[in-house]
């Protein structure tokens, strides 16, 4: 089986743009192609789980998020070897104004069906993986899944961690960003 690092997209990996629609928008965080591929070479697969409501709203369709994966895919190469080994997304949300997408799901995070779908894709052991994200709803999504909970500080996560505290989903790191994080993940036991 493998080990896997579910990773939140934007505020953990990229700049938090308020749905991101345009390729032209992504911004890479300096330290983020470092650690991936720090997190490759110890044998991890990178996982990208996102939810992307501005599908459900009508802000953007299925095709344009396509184009800005397939950009954060180039983008996340180094030496010719994808940096990313999946992503998967969630277009649902209660308040959309598109009809096939606007109802609950537990392919939303905090619900956990973007996990389950990579972990039976991927072969991966919950028990030696991570999910890093910069939100509660990230945090409550790994504890859904049972998997080690890394809070960064980028994105909303200054703003989360007392968030956390107060409903007692205490991250097990606290990191300064991605690259802390991968460290603290390549380093654990």
């Amino acid at each position: 089986m493998n080990k896997a690092v579910f990773l939140d997209r934007d505020g953990t990996l990229i700049e938090e743009v308020n749905y991101l629609k345009k390729k032209e928008e992504i911004s890479l965080f300096p330290e983020t192609k470092k650690a991936l591929l720090n997190l490759k070479e110890s044998g991890y697969l990178n996982i990208i789980i996102t939810n992307q409501s501005g599908i459900a709203r009508g802000y953007f369709d299925e095709n344009d998020l396509a184009s800005v994966h397939c950009e954060l895919r180039k983008i996340l190469t180094e030496n010719g070897e994808e940096l990313i080994d999946g992503i998967y997304y969630s277009p649902y949300h209660t308040k959309g104004i598109v009809d096939k997408y606007t109802k609950e799901s537990n392919f939303r995070k905090p619900g956990t069906g973007m996990i389950d779908q990579a972990v039976k894709e991927f072969s991966i052991d919950i028990n030696k993986s991570f999910l890093v994200g910069d939100s509660i709803t990230d945090m409550l999504c790994a504890e859904n899944a049972g998997l080690k909970k890394i809070l960064v500080k980028t994105g909303y996560g200054e703003r989360d961690y007392d968030k956390c505290r107060e409903k007692n989903i205490i991250p097990d790191f606290y990191a300064g960003n991605i690259y802390d994080a991968s460290d603290y993940i390549i380093n654990y036991n």
